[in-house]
């Protein structure tokens, strides 16, 4: 009988459904609230900065355990209260400086980062606060002239505080694992498809320079790890040293005609859609450097060596943005590490269309 005239009363069924789900969201939320009030659940959480502002959050998380967050103690290198004050909480721990992020957060199994003020400068902080990203923990930062701070929808409050709520890092999210299928499916297709073309380019290849068609090069990818890339031969290099240390080849005299033809259209890359097929590379990221450059970048640029946070790439943000052979180093990674951080399906998608585009027209070299 209830089936019957519910299905009769659209509105009616929509309305019940509607008051059962908010009664469940309830219900959950209640138990939730209750679980942490009595620490039940809860996660433990690490608080970047010893200063008032760090240890006033501190006490509070510790005074309203419902909020979920149990704080076990404070990173910092100059931790300073200037000012004894009744919020100030001076029970917790210094477990360390915030050079020691990482090896903290393990040792003590914390989940959660509060970036408070702390004598840590904002440059040195970034690539610190990227660590989050590598161990999948909760990032939040208490915004500067945070009693000035209008609370919006995407901030998050403890006790009046606002605390704003990092993006968690996009190659952590579970639409990344789509990312390597379609990078399986779209390079199996390429391969398929190119296979006549490559046969060209190898046979090319065999009558301008003699044997060995194919070029490898130890490149650095994900996490720091070597990568072997493979390219068709557009020069035979003297050795393996120059090979590794020779930025540019594209004036260099030994180049033939046929090498500065597959260079400038790029189809000198094409056997790394194998890189791709076999996990090494992804079709979209940074491209892979060398490593006797990457540890020069590296020392020279501090944002470098955070675009290794995911697998390199055949075309990348800062490549179809013009950012190849004798470009700027700095922004090359200030691009890569946009892509990292703002990356989305639909971002590769945009990133692929402009490389064909590229290849096309002749501008992809």
């Amino acid at each position: 009988m209830w089936s019957s005239s519910t299905s009769n009363h659209p509105l009616t069924f929509a309305a019940t459904v509607f008051l059962l789900v908010m009664v469940g969201r309830l219900i959950a939320y209640t138990l939730i609230r209750w679980a942490r009030a009595r620490r039940r659940v809860g996660h433990r959480t690490l608080v970047l900065g010893a200063g008032f502002v760090g240890r006033e959050i501190a006490k509070i998380l510790m005074d309203h355990p419902a909020y979920g967050l149990n704080p076990v103690g404070y990173l910092d290198a100059d931790p300073r209260v200037l000012e004894v004050h009744p919020t100030v909480d001076t029970s917790l721990p210094v477990l360390g400086t915030a050079d020691s992020l990482e090896e903290m957060m393990i040792e003590h199994h914390a989940h959660v980062l509060i970036v408070a003020f702390s004598s840590v400068k904002e440059h040195q902080m970034v690539d610190m606060i990227r660590t989050c990203d590598k161990l999948d923990a909760e990032l939040f930062v208490v915004p500067r002239l945070y009693e000035l701070h209008h609370v919006e929808g995407d901030m998050d409050t403890v006790w009046g505080v606002p605390l704003v709520r990092l993006r968690r890092a996009a190659h952590r999210s579970w639409t990344w694992r789509i990312k390597r299928l379609l990078d399986v499916l779209l390079s199996g297709f390429a391969v398929l498809v190119l296979s006549p073309l490559m046969g060209l380019l190898a046979l090319g290849c065999r009558l301008d320079g003699g044997p060995g068609i194919i070029f490898e090069q130890d490149r650095v990818g994900v996490d720091g790890e070597p990568v072997r890339v493979m390219k068709f031969r557009s020069m035979r290099p003297v050795n393996d040293a120059e090979s590794q240390t020779n930025w540019n080849i594209a004036n260099d005299k030994r180049l033939s005609a046929w090498g500065k033809f597959i260079r400038k259209t790029s189809l000198d890359e094409l056997p790394q859609l194998f890189n791709i097929l076999r996990g090494d590379m992804s079709v979209v990221g940074p491209r892979p450097e060398r490593p006797y450059f990457v540890q020069q970048f590296g020392e020279l640029y501090p944002s470098y060596h955070a675009r290794h946070r995911v697998p390199c790439g055949l075309t990348g943000w800062a490549a179809v943005n013009g950012l190849r052979g004798d470009t700027s180093i700095e922004e090359r990674a200030r691009f890569d590490n946009y892509y990292i951080q703002n990356w989305s399906l639909w971002l590769d998608a945009k990133i692929i269309l402009r490389t064909v585009g590229a290849v096309i027209t002749g501008a992809g070299g």
